[in-house]
């Protein structure tokens, strides 16, 4: 066998062991996944199958006393939680949603080249700041502005959650409505323009409907992040097991409660199931939102077609 044949032999079979490793990899992370729902699932449905408690109990109750026994007895209402992640994260997102489009509006649309590659590093930053210190500075910052600011008598609330999870989301939103603007090709725009359509009318008729799809995809991930973020709402928000009523009042959330009990609830008893349940019940929320983003890619792939 030539030497170039024997190169030729080395070179095909490197490629194959390179092909094979990667396709275990890029298999296995798409099965980890659902060993974590699967895992998740197994030591969640004991709230039901072996302590007996109701689906609707769970959901939209408010008694929170769950027995630390194996014995069970107690009473699990998760509504409370439930209430306070989904009220923080809309909160979160009506704070967001409008500086965010802004933001990807001035960047896309009307900044120079120059201030774009300015502002977007400037905006992609908040990303890397750990959430730590975002609960950090709304303990101590936001917290006392917000008790002089409104007649709070903690100052920890619903409110000062919204406000630093907007923050959080904020980088997320504004970069994936960037990008989707960006990719609206300029052509359109420039037959906008021919048209005697102003910017304005150009980027409300013309851009957005055509970036729907990456602004939506960029909301349910702001969204998705809202609702997994533990510390830094469990810093701010008081952590007071009842239903958010008012703004201005402390509540609770799944991931504030989880991560303040699990460490002190009994292996395998009602306590713990109820807490495991809440992580089932979390990352449920978190598959409808990816569902929710891959059929808004595919609705905006068929009005692209037509």
């Amino acid at each position: 066998m030539s030497t170039l044949d024997l190169a030729a032999s080395r070179a095909k079979r490197h490629e194959t062991i390179a092909r094979t490793l990667i396709s275990v990899c890029g298999i296995a992370s798409a099965f980890v996944p659902f060993f974590i729902g699967a895992f998740l699932f197994w030591k969640g449905s004991d709230t039901f199958l072996v302590f007996q408690h109701g689906l609707t109990e769970f959901l939209f109750s408010g008694q929170w006393a769950p027995s630390d026994t194996a014995e069970g007895g107690g009473m699990i209402g998760a509504g409370m939680f439930l209430a306070g992640s989904l009220v923080t994260c809309l909160l979160a997102l009506l704070i967001s949603l409008p500086i965010s489009m802004a933001t990807s509006i001035f960047m896309t649309e009307i900044a120079e080249p120059r201030t774009r590659r300015l502002i977007q590093p400037a905006v992609e930053l908040f990303t890397g700041i750990p959430s730590v210190v975002y609960g950090w500075i709304g303990l101590t910052v936001l917290v006392p502005f917000l008790r002089k600011l409104f007649p709070m008598p903690f100052g920890f609330s619903v409110l000062a959650a919204g406000c630093v999870l907007a923050v959080m989301i904020f980088p997320t939103i504004t970069t994936m409505a960037a990008d989707a603007m960006t990719a609206v090709p300029n052509a359109w725009r420039e037959a906008s323009y021919g048209l005697g359509a102003t910017r304005w009318e150009t980027i409300r008729n013309i851009v957005l409907p055509a970036a729907s799809g990456g602004i939506f995809t960029g909301i349910i991930l702001g969204l998705a992040r809202a609702l997994g973020e533990a510390l830094a709402v469990a810093m701010v928000i008081g952590q007071m097991k009842v239903f958010p009523t008012s703004l201005f009042l402390p509540a609770s959330t799944l991931t504030t409660a989880i991560a303040s009990d699990m460490g002190g609830a009994m292996e395998g008893g009602e306590y713990s199931a109820a807490l495991w349940t809440m992580a089932l019940l979390l990352f449920i929320l978190s598959f409808v939102f990816i569902y929710l983003i891959h059929r808004i890619h595919s609705v905006s792939e068929l009005k692209g077609r037509s």
